[in-house]
This record gives C-alpha cells, structure tokens and sequence, in this order.
C-alpha cells in the first residue's frame, strides 16, 4: 500500500457485503464481466481511468468502472454487488487516497490484481492555488487534467495488462503507443491555446484544476477546495471576491456535479458569468470522451482568460 493511501478502519460490514453482493445484479459495472473475444474483464474506480484501460485493453479487455456515469465519485459508496465485483476482476485500476470506499474494499477483497496509479500519476499537494487551506496540505487527486500525468498512466497500465495477458502484449504496446500519441498532441493545443492570455487566474467550484494550472502556468482559486463538496467560510468567500476584482476575472466556472449556487451569487454580486469547466470525474455524456471534453475546456478557458 502507497504512503498515500488514507488510513482507513475497513468495516467488518465489507465482508458481509461481499457475501451477499451476488443477489444485485442491477447495481454491477458496466462491462464487469469479460465478454465473447475478450481476454480481462477490468474495474476502474472513476471515469479518466476507465478511459485509459479501455483505450489500452481494446477489445482484448472488458472495462467497467466503479463509479457510475453521472455520479460524483468523491463519496461514492459501493454496493454489495460492486465490492464482489472487485473481488472477481481480473485487475482493479485505481488512484489510492481519492476514494476511501475503493481504498477499503481493494485492502479488504485483494483482488488478483490491484493497480494503484497514485505513484506514477505523482500526486502534489497545493498545486495551481490561490488560496491557502485544505488544498495546501491534501493530495490533489486530479492528476488526468494535466495530459502529461495521463501519459504516464497509461505507460503503467500497458505494462500491468501485458504482465497479467502477454499473449495481447503487442496490441497493448500499440495501443498505449497511439494513446500517448494523441495525449501528447492534445498537450500541444493546450500549450499554444493557453500561451497568450489577458489572463492568467481561473476562479472554479473547487479546486480540481490544480495540475491543469501548474502545467500551462494558470492560478486557480476554488470557491472550496479538493472536496467539492465542502462550504466555503465567509472569509474564503471575501478573499474569492478580491481575487476576482483584483485580477479582472470575467469568468466563474461551475461543474455540473456541483451545486452552482454560491458561484452564481458571487458572480451575479461582482457582474460577472458562469461557464462551465468540467473536470473530468465521470463522463455525462456518452458521446464523448476524455479527449474531447478536454478539447472543450481548452475553448472554454480561451474564452474566459482572453486568449489569441
């Protein structure tokens, strides 16, 4: 286990859980089960890793993720059939520290094989941010918004599925190899899109953009911090104010996880919009993917920072 695993009292209840979670059928991943032609059935605890696997695996690798679409996967709980589920994949792909729930079952259930990204994807604390508080002191877990960190991911995962699957080894290489390409460019567009900006400070629902910010040297300021669910104090919310007069922030942006509420009060107190940044922890719409929700973000930011 990684020093950034939370320490966590794993329930005796998981075993019971375990136990029963044959009986519910409905509440099974997605794709939990290797299907006809595939070789791995694959769990994913949240959406960008699940992309990854499934880009990677091809149609060698059946990939569900733990975390259903539209689900705000900081507090997910899992279900009895989804904890049995971890127990009986071929491999469970997972970032340590971001889901206790996944945390806990992974370290109850040992599945046969268990990948934790938080060590390749180099976790940081405080990254990207304005303000003090929670995010200086917690790993931020949002490491997929940064394409680079994604890049190293997906390296990690070719190198997990060839071991356990050798006789898919090739089009694992091949298809990490296209992955990478494809990160890389996308890396690219937010280089040169971001380059030459009016403005540099993005003010968000919380503070999910922070490797994102480090990369294309931006400055976020979140209305809450890594937990998205957290109400920010009245002093936060004075110093978001300054932020935005000071910095000529135009622009606030909201996520659709995310009660917008408090974002609309201080843009409708300060006269300016709300737009929305999606950072990318599950997927709301099924006609797209990683690559091309990040491609909207990038026109998103362009517009909101004043970007050539």
């Amino acid at each position: 286990m990684t020093a950034l695993r939370r320490s966590l009292a794993l329930p005796v209840a998981l075993t019971a859980l375990i136990l029963s979670g044959c009986g519910a059928a409905d509440d099974t991943a997605e794709g939990g089960v290797a299907g006809d032609g595939a070789s791995l059935d694959a769990l994913a605890s949240f959406y960008p890793l699940q992309f990854v696997v499934q880009t990677v695996g091809g149609e060698a690798v059946d990939v569900g993720s733990v975390t259903p679409a539209g689900a705000e996967p900081h507090d997910l709980e899992l279900s009895p059939a989804m904890v049995s589920d971890l127990a009986d994949a071929s491999v469970v792909v997972y970032a340590s520290g971001f889901q206790p729930a996944v945390d806990a079952a992974v370290e109850q259930t040992t599945p046969d094989h268990a990948l934790d990204v938080a060590g390749s994807a180099d976790l940081q604390t405080g990254n990207g941010t304005s303000l003090g508080g929670e995010s200086a002191d917690s790993a931020d877990p949002h490491f997929w918004l940064d394409p680079q960190r994604l890049a190293a991911v997906t390296e990690q995962v070719q190198d997990t599925l060839s071991e356990i699957d050798p006789a898919n080894a090739e089009t694992y290489a091949s298809n990490a190899d296209q992955l990478t390409q494809d990160l890389a460019a996308l890396d690219e567009e937010y280089t040169t899109g971001l380059a030459t900006c009016e403005r540099r400070t993005i003010v968000v629902s919380h503070e999910a953009y922070g490797y994102l910010a480090s990369r294309y040297d931006l400055e976020q300021t979140g209305i809450a911090g890594i937990d998205p669910d957290a109400e920010p104090a009245p002093a936060r919310v004075a110093k978001i104010q300054r932020v935005i007069e000071g910095e000529d922030v135009t622009t606030i942006f909201t996520e659709s996880l995310v009660n917008p509420k408090v974002a609309e009060t201080i843009a409708a107190d300060l006269g300016v919009r709300t737009a929305v940044l999606d950072p990318l922890e599950t997927l709301a719409d099924p006609g797209t993917d990683y690559l091309s929700v990040m491609r909207s973000n990038l026109t998103a930011l362009q517009e909101a920072l004043g970007c050539e």
